[in-house]
């Protein structure tokens, strides 16, 4: 049996993760495809889509290689004018 054969449709999502520090925003190109805002308080949020859970762990493992300490990691709704932290200017609103 191949992984695909484990992949469900419902695998894929759009995930919010957040981490303690502050990344600059030149690292969206170390983690492809990820938008990353900084907020206030000293952390990053990270909001991407990923297309199933081995490429939630793969990223959760390069913030890990970073040292940088997880926060929370949620998985939310795809309509990005819902979360203000996705927005397309990559400030924190």
């Amino acid at each position: 049996m191949t992984h695909a054969a484990f992949t469900q449709p419902h695998d894929a999502g759009w995930y919010e993760i957040r981490v303690q520090g502050r990344l600059d925003p030149r690292w969206s190109t170390y983690f492809e495809g990820v938008h990353l805002t900084s907020d206030a308080d000293g952390t990053t949020v990270l909001t991407s889509q990923v297309i199933d859970q081995a490429a939630l762990h793969g990223l959760l493992a390069g913030l890990r290689d970073l040292g940088l300490p997880l926060v929370s990691v949620a998985r939310i709704d795809p309509n990005p004018v819902d979360h203000p932290h996705h927005d397309t200017t990559g400030e924190a609103t």
